[in-house]
């Protein structure tokens, strides 16, 4: 069977070496509130409203450290290559775990965010989404590849019966 919208599977190395390093930096520098200093940039946006004082910023510059945002970029990356790159052999079966994984991610996402949606408030909220908006895709990956291991096994232990 052949999905025209997944890349090649020379991508899933590269995803693999972006998403593992730059999901460990991740949650280094949100546990201990980290950035690096040589980061701070002067940066374009489109709308920029700080929390506590300052003026709000509509199409202009901004003094922000990219720390997040690089390292939410390289995350993305890498996930996106690991979950939508081409097995080697891709088939039906294939196609019916992907799609099966994908569901399954859609509805623990949104599961989530109804439960965040209940008991998370004010800046709490704001936090939950930033890391919702990663969830889909780690949720997909898990299961995803958790799906083809069980089912390589269980084809393993087939051919040796």
């Amino acid at each position: 069977m052949k999905t025209k919208l997944l890349l090649p599977n020379k991508f899933k190395k590269p995803g693999w070496l972006i998403l593992i390093p730059s999901a460990l930096l991740g949650l280094f520098i949100i546990i201990f509130d980290y950035t690096f200093d040589f980061l701070d940039a002067r940066v374009f946006t489109i709308y920029s409203k700080p929390l506590l004082s300052g003026d709000t910023v509509i199409f202009g510059f901004i003094k922000s450290n990219l720390t997040l945002t690089i390292v939410g970029i390289l995350f993305l990356i890498g996930a996106l290559f690991v979950a939508f790159s081409r097995e080697k052999t891709e088939d039906e079966f294939i196609a019916k775990i992907r799609l099966e994984s994908l569901l399954w991610a859609t509805y623990i996402n949104y599961g989530v965010l109804l439960f965040c949606f209940l008991f998370f408030f004010e800046i709490e909220f704001l936090y939950v989404m930033i890391f919702n908006m990663f969830t889909i895709l780690v949720i997909f990956i898990i299961r995803y590849y958790y799906m083809l291991h069980r089912a390589k096994k269980m084809l393993s232990h087939e051919k040796q019966s």
